[in-house]
This record gives structure tokens, C-alpha cells and sequence, in this order.
């Protein structure tokens, strides 16, 4: 039998065992981290009973991972990449463990309660110091696992596996709560960490890209990053749309009052919001894998991300359970085509010795749109309500994609395939 050939066979890029590991990774690290995410979350607001405190969780991650992210990058293009992720990985197991001593009863009797929330808020700016090396020496490694000729592929593969993480994370979350309490649930997620280690290991190390000019300083290698991604319209637009819609439009990070006041379903309703947008986004990257986004690209991101700003205007609106899951599961849905499209855009377009520090770039926008938007809704809904805020950042949504629909009728008529 003559096996199917690259441009035709769906499954290319997951026929080599480096990419396999690495989106295996993908998936496990998302999963877990999620699921740390959610029960801590939903123990901080039964705690506090404060939206403000959901919105500090995303805050204390965000601001060092922006800080450190573009030395990050900048690193990722003159060192191990592997070697990198190890470390990082090493440093959010030691977070996780912190976390879980953090509640366990002896600490619990002797610190106060604002002490223990400065402790865990202090870990999880270690953590977000971890992430800001990691993300953009895995961003960066991604191009050099598969041949070029797979770049939209693996980066259909890479989504659905983050994807499909992002739904098992939530949804196993609140189960896991519910069984086993958020103390036993913390050692899961370490244990599942610990595996994440070893499948990053298992990835061969490729060689540091020589760029033929002569090496920058840091200073000059940091505005090497910018100045190209300021100059190359396509990728600028394509990391903005993700940065002001979900900075403004996501609902993440305030789903535990959705869930506790507002829809009434508790932890186990809660795990199946946070678990609806990613089955949205899992079901259109499946119809993705045989049929990418990428002819008129723009258009489609642009109409999906208007998409996204409908979808969270009416989830905002909604009372009723299941409508309310309908509009999440829409929401994942378009942001999976925006996803695929500018990971697309970001592994065509820069060159290789400038992958870590473009990416890092895209990692501040990234980070910002969700960590610093997860802020931006605790704040939003103390100050004008939960429901008023969430239907003005879909409002904000519609408004950006229409300014940039306006700034960049030129990118329709570039092709990514």
C-alpha cells in the first residue's frame, strides 16, 4: 500500500514521534494546569466570596510573565529550548507543591487568612515567572518538529490537542473536587505534572539556529522582536484580534459567579462551563483537520472573532443553564478558527533565529488578553456587575474587529497556503 503523502495525509505531522510527544505534552500541561486553575479558583471565591479575588489569580501570573517573557524569548533563541522547558517545568511542580502544603489544616490553623492569600498569590507569580521561559521556548520549538510543508497541520494537531486538554482540565476538575476534596486534587495535579516532565524529555534536542549576522545585545535583541512584528501588518492584526477580544470579551476567569449566583449549578455545573467553550473548540478542529481555515484567511478570522463577540453578548444575557453552555461551547468554537489561523501566521512568517523572541512577543499579547482580562473581569464585575460587564466586553469585541476590518482590507488578499 503507498502511504498517503504529506500534503494529503491528515495525520502527517503526528506520524513523527517528536511532535507526538510534545502535543501529548500540549495536552497534559493544559489539562493539569486547568485543573489546578479551576479548584483554586472556585476555593478562593468560596472563601471570599469576592470576583475581585478570581480576577488577582489571572493578575499574579500576568505581570511576571510579561516582565520576563521577552528575556524568555530572547533565551529561547540562543539556548536549549528542551533544557528550557525542563527547568520551567520544575519550577511550577515546586509551585503546585507550595499551593498544596498552603491548605493543608496545621497551615491553615496558624497563618490568617490574608496571609495565606498573599502565599498563594505569591505562587502564583512563581508559576507565571516559570511560564514566562516556557511558553516561548515551547512556541519556538514547535516549527522545528515537523517539515514546513506541515506548519498548518501541526498547528491544527497542536490546537486540538491544547483543545482537548482545555476540556478535560475543567470538566475533570470539578469532579475531582467533588470526589476528592481540593487537598487530594492537588496531588493529582503534581503527580500529572511530574509526567509532563518526563514527556518533554523524551523530545530530541535540535540545534540552536545560527543567525549569520552578528549576535545583538539584549537591549537590541529585544527590538529586533518588536520591530518585526510591527512591520509584518498580518502577524500585528492577527495578535491583536486574540489580545482585545478575549482581554475584553472573555468570561473565564468570573464563571464561578455564573455558576454560584447567578445560573445556580455549583462545582460540578461550574466544570461543565468552563469545559463548553473547549468541546466547541474541539468539535470545529476535528472539522479543521480535513478542511483548514487558511483559504481567505482574514476574512474567517475576522467573522470568527465577531462570532466570539456575539456568542459572549448572549451567553451575558442568559438565565437559562444550557443556553448558557450553547454560547460558551460558540465562543470556543470561532476562537479555535481565530487559533489555528494565527498559529499559522506566526510559524510562515518570522525566520528561525527569530522565532523565541516573536513569540515571546505574541505571549505578552496572549498573556494580557488572558491573564490580565481575567483581572480585567474581577474588577469589571465588582464595579458594574457581573452580567453588565461581561455584555459590554462583547460589545467592545464587535467594535475591534471592526476598526481592524477597516485597517486591513490589504490582508485579504494574502494566501497561507
Amino acid at each position: 500500500m503507498i502511504p498517503p503523502s504529506p500534503a494529503t495525509d491528515t495525520y502527517a505531522s503526528l506520524r513523527i514521534p517528536d511532535f507526538r510527544y510534545f502535543v501529548m505534552n500540549s495536552f497534559l500541561i493544559t489539562a493539569t494546569l486547568l485543573i489546578q486553575e479551576v479548584v483554586l479558583g472556585y476555593e478562593l471565591y468560596k472563601i471570599t466570596h469576592d470576583p475581585l479575588a478570581l480576577g488577582l489569580v489571572g493578575l499574579a501570573e500576568a505581570v511576571p510573565f510579561i516582565i520576563l517573557s521577552l528575556f524568555g524569548g530572547h533565551l529561547a533563541d540562543r539556548r536549549d529550548k528542551k533544557r528550557i522547558l525542563q527547568w520551567s517545568l520544575a519550577v511550577i511542580i515546586l509551585g503546585s507543591i507550595i499551593l498544596y502544603l498552603t491548605f493543608q489544616p496545621a497551615v491553615v490553623a496558624k497563618l490568617p487568612q490574608t496571609v495565606r492569600l498573599a502565599t498563594i498569590y505569591g505562587v502564583l507569580m512563581l508559576i507565571g515567572t516559570a511560564k514566562g521561559f516556557y511558553s516561548p521556548a515551547s512556541s519556538s520549538l514547535k516549527p522545528f518538529l515537523v517539515p514546513r510543508e506541515l506548519y498548518a497541520n501541526s498547528a491544527t494537531w497542536s490546537s486540538s490537542f491544547w483543545q482537548t486538554g482545555a476540556i478535560v482540565g475543567p470538566g475533570v476538575a470539578g469532579f475531582l473536587y467533588s470526589g476528592l476534596g481540593f487537598d487530594n486534587t492537588l496531588l493529582v495535579v503534581i503527580g500529572l505534572l511530574v509526567l509532563c516532565f518526563w514527556l518533554i524529555s523524551l523530545v530530541s534536542r535540535k540545534p540552536v539556529p545560527v543567525n549569520e549576522a552578528p549576535q545583538a545585545g539584549f537591549r537590541e535583541s529585544l527590538k529586533e522582536g518588536f520591530r518585526f512584528v510591527f512591520d509584518t501588518p498580518i502577524v500585528l492584526y492577527a495578535i491583536s484580534l486574540d489580545l482585545f477580544s478575549v482581554l475584553f470579551g472573555g468570561v473565564v476567569a468570573i464563571l464561578p459567579v455564573f455558576a454560584e449566583d447567578i445560573l445556580r449549578v455549583g462545582a460540578e455545573g461550574l466544570g461543565f462551563l468552563r469545559a463548553a467553550p473547549s468541546i466547541g473548540a474541539v468539535l470545529t478542529l476535528a472539522f479543521m483537520t480535513r478542511y483548514p481555515p487558511i483559504h481567505n484567511a482574514w476574512r474567517n478570522m475576522l467573522l470568527a472573532v465577531a462570532g466570539f463577540g456575539i456568542a459572549t453578548i448572549i451567553f451575558a444575557l442568559s438565565t437559562n443553564f444550557y443556553l448558557s453552555l450553547l454560547m460558551l461551547g460558540l465562543t470556543g468554537a470561532f476562537d479555535s478558527v481565530s487559533v489555528i489561523i494565527r498559529q499559522t501566521i506566526m510559524q510562515i512568517f518570522p525566520p528561525d533565529h527569530l522565532r523565541g523572541r516573536v513569540a515571546a512577543v505574541n505571549g505578552i499579547f496572549v498573556s494580557t488578553s488572558n491573564e490580565i482580562g481575567a483581572f480585567e473581569s474581577g474588577v469589571a464585575a465588582r464595579l458594574f456587575g457581573t452580567v453588565p460587564s461581561v455584555l459590554l466586553g462583547g460589545v467592545v469585541t464587535l467594535v475591534v474587529v471592526s476598526y481592524i476590518f477597516v485597517r486591513s482590507k490589504a490582508l485579504f488578499a494574502v494566501k497561507l497556503n
